[in-house]
């Protein structure tokens, strides 16, 4: 999806602390992610940047505009709202650390290993995108024992910003066949975000981007002006 928008935009492809390539630490909340991309933000020396996150990044994002909202000038939440929910992260995050990649002969043991262990196998390919060759042998590229002591937290969302307002567009994108955001008239957004407006995609499920891409983009590129973009995943 960054590629697609870089055609027309500069985007920037942010991994999250414990992600990809960024660095390690041993906690997570939002605030402290949000905290994160306001650096990155500010090292850029970008001018209220359209900021859109996915899921987890979904969150940094609205924690980020409620936080700095001088700082965001158009902000995108895909299939992810300001509310708790229940666990649906350990259970991959442990199938993970269950494998043994030090001594796995290839990249097909580890995903079929995977795919036998995970409740949901269509998300197979995104976690195996985390798989990485190192000194000869395999390795995860994610923090799963910080992640997997985060997941209480990432589950929810801080307290102490329901009482703060962003007051500038919100696009949400949510898929029809997810239960992640369940009001199609965007209460569970306000009022910390009163201009929210959810935009429901069929066929597709929490995985907006991957399940419809076409569509996906298109909705994007409605919502954007010529911003730069900072992507959160």
């Amino acid at each position: 999806m960054a590629h697609e928008l870089s055609t027309s935009y500069r985007v920037l492809a942010v991994d999250l602390r414990n992600h990809g390539a960024s660095p390690w630490a041993d906690s997570m909340s939002y605030l402290e992610m949000a905290d994160d991309v306001l650096q990155l933000i500010e090292r850029e020396r970008l001018s209220r940047p359209a900021v859109i996150g996915h899921s987890m990044g979904g969150k940094v994002a609205m924690a980020l505009a409620l936080m700095y909202p001088k700082q965001v000038g158009r902000l995108t939440v895909v299939d992810i709202a300001p509310v708790p929910y229940a666990d649906r992260l350990s259970a991959f995050a442990e199938a993970m650390r269950a494998i043994d990649t030090l001594h796995a002969a290839s990249r097909e043991e580890v995903r079929q290993r995977l795919a036998g262990m995970v409740p949901d196998a269509g998300v197979v390919p995104f976690l195996m995108q985390n798989l990485v060759a190192r000194n000869a042998h395999f390795d995860w590229r994610l923090n799963l024992g910080a992640i997997l002591g985060a997941i209480p937290t990432l589950c929810g969302f801080p307290q102490e910003l329901r009482s703060l307002r962003f007051t500038r567009p919100v696009q949400v994108i949510a898929g029809a066949r997810s239960d992640y955001v369940e009001q199609p008239d965007g209460e569970a957004f306000r009022p910390m975000f009163p201009q929210a407006r959810v935009e429901v995609i069929e066929d597709a499920g929490h995985w907006v981007h991957a399940d419809r891409p076409g569509t996906f983009i298109a909705a994007v590129r409605q919502a954007l002006h010529g911003s730069t973009l900072a992507v959160t995943d």
